[in-house]
């Protein structure tokens, strides 16, 4: 899916300015929507399918609203009338989410089709849903330097579709190839993507 949300950024909007020493709330509002997110994540399905609510915001709330914003706006939006009949999650049940996380690795799935030093390119792909591929990656040439297992691959995910589990790679692209002459000789980029994302260079 295309649109302002997507992860590779979009020129226009200026540098990415870090905060130095910057926590991890602002407010205390925030800890509570994070809290809120993961006390009713079923109603949302899985990480992808959550993520995929986001990017479906109108394109100026996204624009707008800082990264918690977008999470409260989910909530509001998906959140019941009437609340389930359910026991609230205790701080102690609920660390242990965070702390536990949700890995996407999976045991099995199908071979790797490359190597590292395999010469690829980034698949020229214009999704409807979901996808992790950024755009200035499509149709770019890129070696592998890496295999990182089989993942679950999110835009089947998160559309209901399976898991899907392929390998996963980290694509080495030269800041050349991605951005043309004006781009330093000697700047490479790497980028983690699924064996779908790729094509045999």
């Amino acid at each position: 899916m295309n649109g302002v949300h997507d992860m590779g950024g979009m020129h226009g909007f200026g540098p990415v300015e870090p905060e130095p020493g910057e926590p991890v709330f602002h407010a205390r509002w925030e800890a509570r929507v994070l809290g809120l997110t993961i006390a009713v994540g079923k109603l949302f399905g899985n990480i992808d399918a959550r993520r995929h609510m986001i990017e479906r915001l109108p394109p100026a709330d996204y624009l707008q609203f800082s990264y918690y914003e977008k999470w409260l706006a989910r909530l509001m939006s998906s959140l019941p009338e009437e609340p389930a009949n359910e026991r609230p999650m205790s701080p102690s049940e609920m660390t242990a989410v965070v702390r536990s996380g949700r890995p996407t690795l999976r045991e099995g799935g199908r071979e790797p089709r490359y190597c590292v030093g395999d010469r690829v390119a980034a698949r020229d792909l214009n999704t409807e849903g979901h996808t992790r591929l950024t755009r200035y990656v499509r149709g770019r040439p890129g070696v592998i330097a890496r295999l990182h297992g089989s993942h679950v691959f999110p835009d089947t995910n998160a559309q209901g579709l399976g898991e899907n589990a392929q390998p996963l790679y980290t694509v080495k692209f030269r800041a050349r190839d991605l951005w043309g002459p004006e781009a330093a000789e000697r700047d490479t980029v790497c980028i983690d993507l699924w064996e779908d994302y790729l094509e045999a260079r």
